[in-house]
């Protein structure tokens, strides 16, 4: 075959978006697996939790369990003696309380004792408060809750957290499956290459197919090296073909893909099916190419240890990220200076591995060897230095990006919400990140009002919020308030009814708020600032009642689904909060009224492209139908912009 001259040279960009709109049907299958042999898997849906955890209100000390209220009373001068048994019960860390009980005494803070007749005491100087040393039910997870988004790659903690939440099964993605195939004459297997076979000068040792098998690992993939085939065309072809017609995913043949009169790679992927591209804006790396072969992905890569690698994790790797929907591992960024000039040829983005090192206040680069052969420029690096394909390379001293190989990747792209809790919001998440792997959203309830300070502040990308107004609109008055220097949109996520959560049943038979003053009721309330506190007060003072005179207003929880859980748990006989919550614990709800939830957004974000891929997400038919099936959403206003 002659000689195989590159036609056009791809941008790396542009070779990427190619490969991935070709690809972009993942064909690895969701499997469910035993929990203990999911570490390292990537999720394949959103983990719900099946139980709470705690799943019931446990000890947080070894001591002796209490109803609190017995206790109140006791001080040093008057200590309080409690019969074991029947007013104190032996308990250790972990285990569930006796019936009736709320509270734990420190064994630390008894002095035990016994009666004239021989029973058991113990003896306090100091009374216990409701729920102290207590692990109450719901406190780490809730039944029902998100516990981790789909494209979550399982590591240690992960496994805790789904074991947590009952999860014993994960659905997770299969491995996808690559053939790495090595070709060159000049090789032999490395099992072969002791040092005097070495020293016989007519052969290379083969790494490559051990450095892109752990690459493909690293990506959750199983690699499958191939036998060495020889710079023989008809041996080369009937290799890819083995393979396409195999098990594999992708299929990456090394070297070859050059333009040297053995270099056969590209004119057989031409001839078997469909050449992509033949040669990218890249260095080291320039003659990777692309192609597909029975429907089927073929990756020819360059031979040099190097461009091999570069090729295979700008090209392998981001297709099999994108196959499981997870983030491709992003390396830390850092500003460096070059410690000398490097010089780059133009047209050509390079990657230039350096050492690092801190001098003074600066983060110097010192360049590797550049060859695309010395792998040991790889494994000595601290961080690479990619020169634009523009330039001529970059002058000495000048602050200059460095992605940093020896530091734990991080992922990129969060939006940070600040605000209101509300299920959607978790919903958005999960969807954000399927649809746009690389975007997540991160919610912290602060309440409604704690939102818009937020923004004001500029510490996070938007608030979700719906503050009742004096003039019974929601937010618009809050937002002018709070926010008269910050222009800002409103998008209605939805329409929700707030209401009274109740056990189920009703055993206390409540029907208003204006029940929540009964004597025997008592009433866990939202936060201070939060959007449902605002409405319990504008409420009570239509009807005539003070904070007074709810028993339990002053207890306080952060979300809507903990409210629910503190009244499924027995401690308290009603909570307001939205129907969502009270549905997925199948708990009684008795609506108050409709309220708007709006996510509050700045304008100086408003072209943010995950702004855009989140508004994108909300007002998707999908989202609408996942949001409206939690019950107690009315989305006909969803996306409407104020």
């Amino acid at each position: 075959m002659k000689r195989q001259a590159y036609l056009k040279l791809l941008p790396l960009d542009d070779a990427l978006n190619l490969m991935l709109a070709t690809f972009s049907a993942s064909p690895l299958t969701p499997e469910r697996i035993p929990l203990n042999q999911a570490r390292g898997r990537t999720l394949a849906e959103n983990a719900v939790a099946r139980v709470s955890s705690p799943a019931f209100h446990g000890a947080a000390m070894d001591g002796v369990a209490v109803i609190a209220e017995t206790t109140f009373g006791a001080s040093e001068r008057r200590p309080k003696t409690l019969r074991v048994g029947s007013e104190a019960h032996w308990v250790n860390t972990g285990r569930p309380l006796p019936a009736g009980a709320n509270a734990v005494i420190m064994v630390e803070d008894l002095t035990p004792g016994q009666t004239a007749d021989g029973k058991e005491t113990v003896a306090i100087e100091k009374a216990a408060f409701p729920w102290q040393h207590v692990r109450k039910l719901g406190e780490d997870l809730v039944a029902t809750e998100s516990v981790l988004p789909p494209g979550t790659v399982i590591g240690a903690y992960e496994l805790g957290a789904l074991g947590a939440a009952g999860l014993l099964e994960p659905l997770v993605f299969r491995h996808p499956l690559v053939d790495v195939i090595p070709s060159g004459s000049e090789l032999m297997p490395l099992a072969e290459a002791g040092p005097d076979r070495l020293a016989a000068g007519d052969k290379l040792p083969e790494f490559n197919s051990l450095v892109l098998s752990a690459l493909v690992e690293d990506l959750g993939g199983l690699a499958a090296a191939k036998a060495i085939v020889p710079d023989e065309p008809e041996l080369i072809r009937a290799a890819i073909l083995n393979s396409v017609r195999g098990p594999a995913d992708l299929v990456v043949i090394n070297a070859g893909s050059s333009a040297g009169s053995h270099d056969y790679t590209a004119g057989i992927i031409s001839q078997l099916g469909e050449l992509l591209f033949h040669g990218i804006c890249l260095m080291p790396g320039k003659p990777t190419a692309l192609g597909r072969v029975e429907g089927k992905p073929v990756l020819g890569i360059p031979g040099y240890p190097v461009s091999a690698v570069i090729a295979f994790e700008e090209l392998g790797q981001a297709l099999l990220a994108h196959w499981q929907n997870r983030t491709r591992p992003q390396r830390p960024q850092a500003t460096a200076r070059p410690f000398a000039a490097l010089p780059s040829r133009p047209g050509l983005e390079e990657f230039i591995r350096v050492k690092l090192g801190r001098v003074e206040d600066n983060l110097i680069a010192v360049p590797l060897p550049r060859g695309a052969g010395t792998v040991t420029s790889l494994s000595r690096a601290d961080g690479i230095i990619r020169v634009p394909a523009p330039t001529e390379g970059l002058p000495a001293d000048q602050p200059t990006p460095v992605s940093l190989i020896r530091t734990p990747n991080e992922i990129e792209g969060a939006l940070l919400a600040i605000g209101s809790h509300d299920n959607a919001l978790d919903l958005a998440d999960s969807f954000l990140r399927h649809r746009f792997p690389g975007y997540r959203l991160t919610s912290a309830h602060l309440g409604s009002l704690g939102g818009l300070m937020a923004l004001k502040a500029g510490r996070c990308h938007l608030a979700g919020s719906h503050l009742l107004g004096p003039d019974g609109v929601y937010n618009s008055a809050a937002v002018a308030e709070h926010l008269p220097e910050r222009p800002v949109k409103m998008v209605r996520l939805a329409d929700r009814e707030q209401g009274l959560i109740l056990p189920p049943g009703n055993p206390s038979g409540l029907h208003t708020l204006a029940d929540l003053a009964r004597p025997g009721v008592t009433f866990i309330n939202r936060q201070r600032g939060s959007g449902t506190r605002v409405l319990l007060d504008w409420q009570l003072k239509q009807l005539g009642l003070s904070p007074d005179d709810l028993q339990g207003y002053e207890n306080e929880e952060y979300t809507h689904m903990n409210v629910a859980a503190a009244v499924a748990g027995g401690r308290a006989s009603a909570g307001l909060g939205v129907r969502a919550a009270a549905t997925a614990l199948g708990l009684s709800f008795i609506p108050v009224g409709v309220e708007e939830y709006d996510l509050v957004i700045p304008l100086s974000y408003w072209a943010d492209p995950r702004i855009k891929a989140l508004l994108e997400v909300i007002t998707s038919s999908e989202f609408k139908a996942a949001v409206a099936a939690l019950g107690g959403y009315d989305l006909t206003a969803n996306g409407v912009i104020r």
